[in-house]
């Protein structure tokens, strides 16, 4: 289906001929001049660089390590994602699993807790993806879940993104007549949702032909179906070889943490390789980043998931690490503010 024409976003893209082929030239001509007056890089963030504060620390359904999270504020609620661990055996399947097969397939499960860390439900998304990012969107009398979807046979990373109700013990199928389904960029995968509920806006990772880049949607048009992004540009940093760990949307600006846990390579003693950015959406580029040293002492400290709080006064942008050893992964999150 075809969206709208961008209004006062430029699209961010590499290839000339895409741009020429999506836009009519004078509009295109408008975009280049946005991009071009995009403001100067802001490296003042003190508050942004500083360490964290935790402020919760928790243990997931399954030994496996939490891969993303969001944060409910009005019903007080964490949820979370992590990949089925191996051994379980779900209804209606004959044999329980390794977790290299679930991983393979893409099955998830997705947790909820208090913010006190006591358990309240959890549902499996069989699948589904690697459940590198969630989304959340809040109502009086339910939450309605944005996750990947529709895990590539080959990889178990999602082609299209989903949403759905929260109903605790409910175990969803990538084909479930419960689910509202979107391929915003065929041919795509390892398709990642954020959501600023805030200010109504989507935030998409996806990879084409192995390169992430990101794509910002108005999320009214893209829930019903209109997919002409605000802006489209290149995941910054993917030349590191970090691993991509999370992300992040609140208004202009959206943030991304790279890295990977303490090992052969990434000592402690060095402080580790956790990098956290700031991007401007309005021009794809970015504003700000740092090696982050929230949490220096855990191990093995591996980032896992970026979420906003923006309920509560100042909004503040939250950072997810592992801890424990394998099979006996917990978690802990940290905030800090975002001026």
């Amino acid at each position: 289906m075809q969206g709208p024409r961008p209004g006062r976003r430029a699209v961010l893209a590499l290839g000339a001929g895409a741009v020429a082929a999506a836009l009519a030239p004078a509009q295109w001509a408008g975009a280049a001049q946005w991009a071009g007056a995009a403001r100067a890089p802001d490296r003042r963030l003190p508050a942004l660089s500083a360490p964290g504060r935790q402020f919760f620390a928790g243990r997931l359904r399954h030994s496996t390590v939490i891969q993303s999270f969001a944060i409910d504020e009005r019903h007080g609620h964490l949820y979370a994602l992590q990949v089925v661990a191996g051994g379980v055996r779900l209804p209606g399947e004959t044999a329980a699993l390794s977790h290299a097969e679930r991983a393979r397939r893409g099955d998830l499960c997705l947790n909820r807790l208090t913010l006190g860390g006591a358990d309240a439900g959890h549902m499996y998304l069989k699948g589904f993806g690697h459940g590198g990012s969630i989304g959340l969107e809040e109502s009086a009398g339910a939450v309605t879940v944005w996750t990947e979807w529709d895990a590539h046979p080959s990889s178990g990373y999602g082609r299209g993104v989903c949403r759905f109700r929260f109903a605790s013990g409910q175990v969803l199928e990538r084909g479930s007549h419960a689910l509202g389904t979107y391929r915003p960029v065929p041919g795509s995968t390892s398709n990642f949702p954020a959501l600023d509920v805030a200010h109504r806006q989507l935030l998409l990772r996806y990879k084409r032909e192995g390169i992430p880049r990101f794509a910002l949607y108005g999320l009214d048009e893209f829930r019903n179906g209109w997919f002409a992004p605000l802006a489209d540009f290149a995941q910054p940093g993917a030349g590191l070889g970090l691993p991509f760990q999370g992300m992040a949307l609140y208004g202009d600006y959206a943030y991304q943490i790279l890295g990977s846990g303490y090992g052969a390579g990434n000592p402690a003693s060095a402080g580790g390789n956790t990098r956290l950015y700031r991007m401007d959406l309005r021009s794809g580029l970015v504003v700000w980043q740092q090696l982050d040293r929230t949490a220096p002492g855990l191990t093995p400290r591996e980032p896992e998931g970026l979420a906003v709080l923006a309920g509560s006064g100042a909004p503040r942008l939250c950072l997810g690490f592992t801890e424990g050893p394998a099979g006996k992964r917990t978690f802990r999150l940290y905030d800090k503010a975002l001026s």
